[in-house]
């Protein structure tokens, strides 16, 4: 199979990745990309991937692509920590790389599809065979490729001591031809060009501004009473998941510091994709500082629902609406989706000055309450103040609505993916 495509229209794009399900960053961002192409450029797009909760009809699911399937878990547990890999790793790789290969293009010819863009799936590698899967069909087929790199190996310490550098430097992300790289920042930018020798085109995480965030319904009307804050509390949202670099330990502190029982903190995601021991550490830390942290997966889903005994599940939209206050205090992120989230519900925020949102973000001139590596008594009284003057959040939340609107919208998304289709020439 060979890809003659210059001057051929793009009508079917097949996105791949580890999964495509919940509301982890990827596959949020991968959500509007759909949107984008789909709605906005005419394309119609399928989906490879391991674990799924998309269109079936639109998708195709092979257990054994997904980083955390039982087989691909023991594989990887292998590879890191240690810079040697016996022969049977070695074995283990290539036979599922053969085998994963086999679908991609089998998924390629079931869809019909003329362009390939891979999540994440060519920059951090967590699922190797994988990685090594599609860099062989790209290299083989000649099928234009867009490589959106949300994350790099060099970004994560527990990559950095292994026994597959070879793989690593083969494929995340790989130097082959007909690929496009799309970084979500500047300084992955950079450090790409720097480390690999590859150019890259960045395009920031984006939200729909141009639409009304939805707000308190018949369905969620009940979300406080049922999370066990009151009307008379102050709810403060951290909308992440509970692993190390969501700085969550700031939240805790912060509403401690505050100095009212009132305050109630919950987070939106149980989910523990770096192990049980970060999650353990900030329920204890809650429990020294004698923080009510609220944590209910049982109620909270990526979309709405019912759960088994008839309970409603409730999804993040249903979450923001209800909150008085957002904490996003992450030491590291590669954007920021909780950011631009909190933005479109103009709810006010607490955000730590990660490196990203110091180069990126910042400088367009967003107004928060800006932490520096730790919480300050300054700090603890600009939340205080914010939550007190309505007037001064009204200012604070529509200034951030119209910046994001203008830099982060669906509109910068569009121009940015047909530089990307003009460079195959095919729009």
């Amino acid at each position: 199979m060979y890809y003659m495509m210059k001057g051929k229209k793009i009508c079917n794009v097949g996105f791949v990745s580890t999964r495509f399900q919940g509301t982890d960053g990827v596959s949020l961002e991968t959500e509007k990309w759909v949107y984008v192409l789909e709605k906005r450029l005419g394309f119609t797009c399928f989906f490879f991937s391991g674990l799924s909760d998309w269109n079936p009809e639109m998708s195709m699911v092979v257990p054994e692509a997904f980083f955390d399937h039982p087989r691909v878990r023991r594989l990887q547990n292998k590879c890191y920590g240690t810079t040697i890999r016996g022969d049977e790793i070695t074995n283990e790789i290539h036979q599922l790389r053969v085998r994963l290969k086999k679908h991609i293009y089998a998924f390629i010819e079931k869809y019909g599809i003329d362009m390939l863009i891979v999540e994440n799936a060519l920059a951090i590698p967590m699922h190797i065979p994988l990685g090594l899967a599609i860099t062989e069909v790209v290299a083989e087929s000649g099928i234009p490729t867009i490589g959106h790199h949300h994350d790099f190996f060099w970004e994560r310490q527990r990559f950095l001591v292994n026994g597959v550098s070879d793989y690593i430097n083969m494929a995340f992300p790989p130097p082959v031809m007909p690929m496009t790289h799309v970084t979500i920042n500047t300084e992955a930018r950079r450090t790409l060009s720097f480390r690999c020798g590859l150019s890259s085109i960045v395009i920031p995480n984006v939200f729909d501004y141009s639409s009304e965030p939805p707000g308190i319904d018949d369905y969620n009307r009940d979300i406080r009473e049922d999370l066990g804050v009151a009307k008379d509390d102050v709810f403060i949202l951290q909308p992440t998941r509970i692993i190390a670099r969501k700085g969550i330990e700031h939240a805790v502190e912060l509403v401690n510091r505050m100095g009212n029982k009132r305050v109630k903190l919950v987070v939106s995601h149980q989910a523990r994709d770096e192990g049980k021991d970060y999650f353990k550490r900030i329920m204890d830390y809650a429990d020294l500082l004698k923080v009510r942290l609220i944590i209910r997966p049982e109620i909270i889903g990526a979309v709405r629902g019912t759960a088994p005994d008839g309970s409603k599940i409730y999804s993040l939209w249903d979450l923001y609406p209800h909150a008085d206050f957002v904490t996003y205090p992450s030491t590291y992120e590669g954007f920021g989706n909780a950011f631009l989230e909190a933005v479109y519900f103009r709810k006010p925020i607490l955000v730590n000055r990660y490196s990203i949102y110091q180069q990126d973000i910042e400088p367009i001139g967003f107004d928060g309450v800006v932490m520096d590596t730790y919480i300050t008594d300054e700090d603890v009284r600009q939340v205080k103040k914010v939550l007190k003057d309505a007037a001064l959040r009204k200012k604070m939340t529509d200034t951030n609505f119209e910046l994001a609107k203008r830099y982060f919208s669906y509109d910068i998304l569009e121009q940015k993916l047909r530089m990307v289709l003009m460079n195959y020439g095919m729009v």
